[in-house]
């Protein structure tokens, strides 16, 4: 990364988040306590922005990720909104399809996904001025043409991915010079980490989303949080198959 361009990128960030955070609020972070989004929660932090920081635990997360959303809370001073499935719903999932259905077609994974994330998203997203997010292009094919700003239809909300034009160096260098706290399983061949049996590490020179649902085409490399529109998600949680 020129040092010029890391600059440029990190001062364009901070600057949309104090436009954000000033013209938008209440505005919220949703955090998956990825590499990117870490540098969002950093940002946040250092400059106290009014920006609430939620998380979805989804029951099945790592316990690495468990570990940095403590580390995040002693670390920052923080206070992480954190966001459950619906009770009913998941039992309900699980009961009709057994523990782990999500290997055994899209279908029933996306409606795991609807009832442990997009559900328990929507929930989180009432009642807010603008959703932030740290998706980056360059994470993938199904990522390729996000914005970064947007206007998220099914929640009715403007969305702001501050990092969409950073590369993986861009973050990097960015953790490496705060001395941002970051998920370990990084460390262990996982650029991209999401439920623990649902992400595996990648091998050189695959597609950074390779490891998440590597038993799908690569066109179904999302949980629904960022493409399918709630009244699908309200069908997956009610027993409807979705294609």
């Amino acid at each position: 990364m020129a040092p010029q361009q890391g600059t440029d990128r990190v001062a364009a960030a901070r600057q949309l988040l104090h436009t954000v955070a000033r013209d938008h609020s209440p505005a919220v972070f949703a955090c998956s306590f990825g590499a990117e989004d870490m540098v969002l929660v950093d940002l946040i932090a250092r400059a106290a922005l009014p920006i609430g920081v939620f998380t979805l635990d989804t029951g099945r997360l790592p316990g690495e990720t468990y570990d940095l959303i403590d580390r995040v809370h002693t670390h920052y001073g923080l206070t992480i909104d954190v966001r459950y499935p619906d009770a009913q719903a998941l039992e309900a999932y699980v009961a009709r399809n057994g523990i782990n259905a999500f290997y055994r077609s899209v279908a029933l994974r996306e409606q795991c996904c609807t009832v442990r994330k997009t559900e328990p998203l929507a929930r989180a997203l009432e009642g807010k001025g603008a959703w932030i997010t740290g998706l980056r292009r360059s994470q993938g094919t199904t990522r390729s043409g996000i914005a970064v700003r947007e206007m998220n239809a099914p929640h009715g909300l403007p969305k702001f991915n501050p990092l969409a034009d950073w590369s993986e160096d861009d973050v990097w260098s960015y953790i490496h010079a705060h001395a941002v706290p970051y998920n370990a399983l990084h460390d262990r061949g996982y650029p991209s980490i999401g439920c623990a049996p649902c992400t595996r590490a990648v091998q050189p020179g695959e597609d950074a989303r390779a490891g998440r649902w590597w038993w799908e085409a690569p066109d179904h490399k999302e949980c629904g949080l960022h493409r399918r529109p709630l009244d699908i998600a309200v069908r997956q949680i009610n027993g409807g198959v979705t294609t």
